[in-house]
């Protein structure tokens, strides 16, 4: 049942602020659905969810990492989101009132879809079935692309088409990859029509190798485009880009884990069927291309937003890097995966922040952060700080896991091209960074000081504290929690 009411909530309320009036009355439905959904994931570190529909849907310790990451994010999310479509509302009509263009999405149409992306998101940490794996990812596409929309302009369009196009092409890539995966299991007995992880792990030593292989193939490329792997990444930049900053959270923070998810169930399968090194070499080999890629476009980046979105692809990289190494990798890179997204997140929201007051993405245009929005100037350097891997905050203490790993395993040349990637995208994000936050804030804005309502400055600031703890401590149930998921990639 809990598995159920983890679906339902977010489904059903999804449907009910699509009909509901009134946008206060959306917004707190918003809220408590958020409220809901987390204290049901909370509750499933407590009592384990039993397995249902058939085995189609259950729990293991890979899904409750990203289930729980994911419900935590969508809360700030939300939180965040009540200020931000009240000042994106006043906006819209004081600009219908000045003849201009009501740009903005009917609210209930993206408040439902944020519900739907939720609860598509929910279904693919809890999947087991690699065709409903498969269907849970598309229906994140579904379900976000009128997220990307909301601004109605042509670059908010030109970046949802893109992201549709792309990532079509690349779902149906990883459906192929279904279908050979049903074929590498088509002579043994144990495994049922539906395909389910299980059955393919217990019956792994009667797989056929080749067709196996064929099929990890087809998954990387195929949730590798999802998940933002160079060169498959075109999208992201441009609908992290141009989505309103709390869907840009959401795409950059758990969106992308779900794609990482998918090609991390088939680790799982080769793991158990000996041939884990093969996908384990492919890893690291788009690991690393997808950093060199990302660190060409960050350094000198003049669009903050795209900043952080080249920033994603980085991190992705480092993600599939600490999954090739292997070993003390693979928990580096699942702790990594919960420190990006809550850093990543936490910049977006402020990005937000700072959009709204700036008017404007250019990093050219935007100094005196720390002046004119202090608490918000506060979180963007100290974001700017974790994002890159300085201590003493969470995402350090991955990136060196994952570094440490590669020394032990005699890999001296990944871990020098990994540094020398890492001190590099330092450079570029920390240049950025700083230049925004510091020099001197036009005349208007220091004689204005814009206010910084609670709703804009707690969720990021709670997410900053938790990048922070983790970097310090890491709490033994989270501990134990990635090493079990680690434990099932072998």
């Amino acid at each position: 049942m809990i598995v159920i009411a983890l679906l339902a909530i977010p489904t059903l309320s999804g449907i009910g602020a699509f009909f509901m009036t009134g946008d206060a009355r959306r917004r707190v439905l918003l809220v408590v659905a958020a409220v809901l959904h987390a204290g049901v994931a909370a509750a499933t570190w407590i009592v384990p969810p039993a397995a249902t529909a058939g085995g189609w849907l259950r729990l293991d310790p890979l899904g409750q990492l990203f289930l729980s990451v994911t419900s935590a994010l969508f809360l700030a999310a939300a939180l965040y989101a009540v200020g931000y479509l009240r000042r994106e509302r006043r906006a819209a009509h004081r600009d219908f009132e000045e003849g201009l263009l009501f740009t903005n999405a009917p609210e209930a149409t993206f408040t439902a879809c944020l519900l739907f992306f939720l609860a598509a998101m929910t279904l693919v940490t809890v999947s087991q079935a690699f065709g409903l794996l498969w269907v849970a990812i598309e229906a994140t596409t579904l379900a976000s692309a009128p997220l990307i929309y909301f601004h109605r302009q042509h670059r908010s369009l030109e970046a949802t088409w893109k992201y549709l196009l792309i990532c079509s092409v690349g779902i149906a890539l990883a459906l192929l990859g279904n279908f050979f995966l049903a074929v590498a299991a088509s002579d043994h007995t144990a495994v049922r029509g539906a395909v389910l992880l299980d059955d393919l792990i217990r019956g792994a030593s009667h797989l056929q190798v080749a067709w196996l292989k064929a099929a990890l193939l087809l998954f990387l490329v195929g949730y590798g485009t999802k998940m933002g792997l160079a060169p498959l990444h075109t999208w992201l930049p441009d609908a992290h880009s141009e989505a309103p900053s709390v869907v840009s959270a959401l795409l950059s923070g758990a969106l992308l884990n779900c794609a990482f998810l998918g090609i991390l169930r088939v680790q799982q399968v080769c793991a158990a069927a000996g041939q884990a090194e093969f996908g384990q070499q492919l890893y690291v080999g788009f690991g690393l291309l997808s950093m060199a890629v990302a660190a060409v476009f960050i350094v000198g980046q003049a669009d903050f937003k795209r900043l952080l979105a080249y920033s994603s692809v980085e991190h992705m990289g480092v993600l599939m890097l600490g999954v090739g190494l292997g070993g003390s990798g693979t928990f580096g890179a699942l702790l990594h995966a919960v420190n990006h997204s809550l850093a990543k997140a936490m910049l977006f929201l402020v990005a937000g922040n700072i959009l709204a007051v700036y008017q404007s993405k250019s990093t050219a245009d935007v100094s005196g952060v720390l002046r004119v929005l202090p608490a918000s100037g506060i979180l963007w350097i100290a974001g700017f700080f974790a994002i890159t891997g300085s201590p003493p905050f969470g995402p350090f203490l991955s990136e060196f896991t994952i570094l440490k790993a590669a020394l032990d395993h005699g890999r001296d040349g990944v871990a020098a091209a990994y540094l020398a990637l890492l001190a590099l995208i330092f450079v570029g994000m920390i240049t950025a960074g700083l230049r925004m936050t510091q020099g001197a804030a036009a005349d208007r804005w220091t004689l204005a000081r814009p206010a910084e309502p609670v709703l804009a400055i707690a969720p990021p600031a709670a997410l900053a504290a938790l990048v922070l703890m983790l970097g310090l401590y890491i709490p033994p149930i989270l501990r134990r929690a990635i090493e079990e998921a680690a434990h099932l990639l072998g």
